[in-house]
């Protein structure tokens, strides 16, 4: 006999919904629309309103299309964005060639020193992109003392600005590079070997198609930072202008915002495409080492061995080349003209009023957008990794939490004067304040520390929130007693990498400072524009100091959590 199943009514339905609503799925809905609600007011918001501006006049009257027709026709401008395209495709093939090579050293060799050329190979991305231009000055600059390396040509144009991107952009390449080259299947390399095939024709065949993508991931990466770099050109780019550079002329220049707005959305414009590309690319290098692939491990090979620590010591001592200059030229008297070492260049009150005020200020801001963005960004990332409901939320949540890496840092601090200092606004008691520099670093960097999160949490076992559902443990209760303490390495390098970024940051918050929030990187930049490269120079240095510092207590903190890790295992 056949029965039919009786419809839901609507009580029924409400019965379920109520049923459903869990305290669980309360905490969880209601991170979740916070979340949602800081990513729109914080990153949508701000671009909203820049790309408003751009269509805008100086009276706020919609003209469509035409201040980039001017921006066209200016013969000045149009020659930034062809310079900004030169300087990018030639620093990102020059860092492609090298960090590829130095990677391949340290994972495809048996050279000695290999942690020692690791860690020098990092160091760049400890400073500020200010610092390789402000060394570079001391190196081949008017008075440098090796200006006759260059053979006459000046280092103030795009021979400056490519060398010190090539610096400050390095280590970015050498990350990806060396986690692409270390996954490669070792039994591709035992197959060309039972061939016969040479060494050279195996790096082709196998080595390079196996990096690929990685490498392409690569090229996508220096190429973004390089267009969206404002730092190094500042300082030594003289004449040779950028667009970059142009946004910061044209809003404090000439105060000409609307103009400002469109080169930012040039600006934004190869920034997109590039992530786009590297989105696709990452989606490709998925699946190329499972489970049965077998590590590959180098053999001792005296030649190849020489060379590449040739390579990397060749390359190193340039590294330090650029860093010592910048300290030695912080502890000059007056160069070039008293050469006496001392620490009268850290004296910073004698040439600025504002001291070392600048300094405490970054650590302020680094510390609370390490501490603030941390908190943020795990529980993000937890919310929307862990959820069990609220699937169309989420996936919502995840495409905004990856939107800020597209964005370059004087785009979204541009957007932020036109979104925050709006009266309409009721944030604009945000600027001009510490919070909005808090708030715009932490967006900055969010999509970094968000996928880190999502990292560490993907390596938990799914079983762990299976048997919390199946014994009726709260979710929140699951996450303070198991995820947090299993992810706290991940956790501290989100501080870290948090806290270091927004110390060396200048292109972000260069427009949102005010008299006393002034940082330090901004300083830098300021003493240089007045002449006082020594002093712009012991800053950076500070700078730079500072977070070589808190990456040594990152690496104890790990080694610590680690035993503590062990010890606990074994009771």
């Amino acid at each position: 006999m056949n029965t039919q199943t009786a419809p839901i009514t609507t009580r029924q339905r409400l019965a379920q919904f109520s049923a459903s609503l869990s305290k669980d799925n309360l905490i969880l809905g209601t991170v979740l629309l916070l979340i949602l609600a800081i990513l729109g007011t914080f990153v949508i918001g701000p671009l909203f309103a820049m790309l408003q501006k751009s269509v805008l006049n100086a009276d706020g009257e919609f003209v469509g299309l035409a201040n980039f027709v001017t921006y066209f026709a200016s013969p000045a401008l149009w020659q930034s964005l062809q310079n900004t395209l030169t300087i990018g495709i030639i620093v990102t093939l020059c860092v492609g060639l090298l960090s590829f090579g130095y990677a391949f050293a340290l994972t495809r060799s048996c050279m000695p020193l290999k942690g020692l050329f690791s860690i020098l190979g990092s160091a760049p991305i400890l400073a500020p992109s200010l610092l390789p231009a402000i060394s570079l000055i001391y190196l081949f600059g008017n008075q440098g003392i090796a200006k006759d390396l260059l053979m006459g040509h000046s280092v103030y144009g795009p021979i400056g600005i490519a060398m010190g991107l090539i610096f400050w952009t390095f280590p970015h390449a050498v990350m990806i590079l060396t986690t692409s080259l270390r996954t490669s299947d070792a039994r591709l390399y035992e197959a060309a070997k039972a061939l016969n095939t040479s060494s050279l024709k195996t790096f082709f065949i196998v080595t390079l198609p196996a990096a690929k993508y990685g490498l392409i991931s690569t090229l996508i990466v220096v190429f973004t930072l390089v267009v969206c770099d404002f730092g190094v050109p500042k300082v030594i780019g003289g004449s040779y202008n950028v667009l970059a550079t142009d946004i910061f002329k044209q809003v404090v220049g000439q105060q000409n915002f609307s103009m400002g707005a469109v080169t930012s959305v040039l600006l934004l414009l190869p920034a997109l495409l590039a992530f786009v590309a590297d989105r696709w690319v990452q989606k490709k290098q998925q699946g190329l080492f499972d489970s049965r692939s077998v590590a590959y491990v180098p053999t001792p090979s005296p030649v190849r061995d020489g060379l590449c620590f040739l390579f990397c010591a060749t390359l190193s001592v340039m590294i330090l080349a650029v860093i010592g200059m910048a300290v030695y030229g912080s502890l000059v008297t007056f160069w070039p003209w008293n050469l006496t070492l001392s620490l009268n260049n850290y004296n910073f009150e004698q040439f600025s009023t504002y001291g070392w005020e600048p300094y405490f200020n970054s650590l302020h801001l680094s510390g609370m957008v390490a501490l603030l963005g941390t908190v943020v960004i795990f529980i993000g990332a937890y919310c929307i990794e862990k959820g069990r409901l609220f699937a169309p939320l989420r996936s919502l949540l995840q495409m905004l939490a990856i939107l800020p890496m597209a964005v370059p840092g004087m785009v979204l601090g541009l957007g932020y004067i036109f979104f925050f200092n709006d009266q309409a606004n009721p944030l604009t008691m945000l600027y001009g304040t510490m919070a909005i520099l808090v708030i715009n670093t932490v967006i900055h960097y969010y999509t970094v520390g968000h996928m880190t999160a999502l990292t560490a949490l993907k390596q938990l076992p799914a079983e762990v929130e299976a048997i919390s559902a199946s014994i009726k443990m709260p979710q929140y209760k699951v996450f303070f007693k198991v995820t947090v303490p299993v992810c706290l390495p991940a956790i501290l390098d989100i501080a870290v990498y948090l806290f270091v970024n927004a110390m060396t940051t200048t292109s972000a918050i260069v427009f949102l400072y005010a008299t006393d929030t002034l940082p330090a990187s901004v300083s830098v930049l300021n003493m240089d524009d007045a002449g006082q490269t020594g002093p712009a120079a012991a800053m950076a240095v500070m700078i730079l100091l500072t977070a070589a510092g808190v990456k040594l207590l990152q690496v104890g903190s790990h080694q610590l959590i680690e035993r503590y890790t062990q010890a606990w295992r074994k009771r």
